[in-house]
């Protein structure tokens, strides 16, 4: 646990003097009733089971006021919640190579039914949206809660040729932040030019940046066989994403022994790139799955589903611990006037 104001926490230096004060009143309390009443008489009133019970509502009162105190610190605490993540991007890898068959019955049928299934476990009121990248990147359904629409979209994807992978990422972000524009210019995928969003900042980075993985709002998950041949970096594409605390969770489709494709005289090996898709979930701080057939992509999904709706993240409890304050705070009082006819 941590404070946000820990310098308060001196106020608890305050309880070992109140319970002082506390016992030095009953002491005078006792010496009183000494005076003006027969020993027999106190004796019958505070018999063993009334002396204990007489100190619960004063013990309960210093609990609440040690949580108090506590509350006014501002801890925080690292909690696992639920976050509804309103607006989901599903980018899809639709270039040639998706159409290798190492996942059976291909890359891409495998794909666009494990994305059914993700799509058909999400809750109503969670926005999907659907972009597709070859050689370019473009938005075939914006985020909408209408899943027949977005099911309609997986399936008209055609594949075609060249994988930028970066302008996935950056379709799909502008996607999630409309009014942000980005440059999609960059075509070395391998170079260290960076996509710079043309937002007014003035600069390479975004106008407000925001923690790595702060957004519970929005997410983005990316699949694909990672092997990017024009385009943005990707890594660089992944940087702005983190810029803006969206994470992308990244699902490796294929195998990474590949396979041989041919097309009009030309063949060459295509296989999973897997280093770049966990990098670049690791920079957004999200993860990397992997899957080589069908079955095991729709389990992928279904792990995607859980994590999207809990997550473990640094959270201030200081209403939690008010509240319980408030709550001790009135146990006390209640067992007083039960069992004494008044308030401490």
């Amino acid at each position: 646990m941590t404070f946000l104001w820990p310098e308060l926490l001196w106020l608890l230096l305050l309880v070992p003097a109140l319970i002082a004060i506390y016992f030095a009143l009953l002491r005078r309390k006792k010496r009183l009733a000494l005076r003006y009443a027969s020993l027999g008489m106190i004796s019958r009133a505070l018999g063993p089971g009334r002396q204990l019970r007489r100190h619960i509502p004063p013990l309960v009162f210093l609990i609440a006021l040690v949580t108090l105190i506590v509350a006014v610190a501002r801890p925080s605490a690292t909690l696992t919640l639920p976050a509804q993540y309103e607006t989901i991007v599903l980018a899809i890898d639709i270039s040639g190579s998706m159409r290798a068959s190492d996942v059976k019955p291909n890359r891409i049928a495998a794909a666009q039914e494990a994305a059914k299934k993700f799509i058909a476990d999400q809750p109503a009121s969670a926005r999907i949206g659907l972009v597709s990248f070859a050689a370019t990147a473009s938005v075939v359904q914006p985020p909408t809660r209408d899943r027949e629409s977005i099911v309609a979209a997986l399936d008209r994807l055609q594949l075609q040729r060249g994988t930028a992978v970066g302008s996935g990422i950056l379709v799909a972000l502008k996607t999630i932040f409309p009014d942000v524009e980005f440059d999609l210019r960059a075509s070395n995928p391998r170079g260290e030019t960076r996509p710079a969003p043309l937002d007014g900042a003035g600069g390479d980075k975004p106008a407000t940046k925001a923690d790595p993985g702060s957004v519970t709002s929005a997410a983005i998950i990316l699949l694909t066989d990672g092997q990017t041949t024009t385009g943005p970096n990707p890594i660089e594409a992944a940087r702005m994403a983190a810029e803006r605390g969206v994470r992308v969770f990244t699902v490796g489709i294929g195998t990474t022994r590949g396979e041989i494709l041919g097309s009009e005289g030309w063949s060459m090996r295509v296989k999973l790139d897997e280093d770049a898709l966990k990098n670049i979930a690791q920079v957004t701080r999200a993860e990397y799955f992997f899957a080589d057939n069908d079955v095991d992509l729709k389990k992928i999904y279904d792990s995607l589903n859980t994590r999207l709706s809990l997550e473990t993240r640094q959270t201030e409890i200081t209403a939690l611990l008010a509240a319980a304050a408030a709550a001790l705070s009135l146990v006390s009082a209640f067992l007083s006037v039960l069992w004494f006819n008044r308030i401490l």
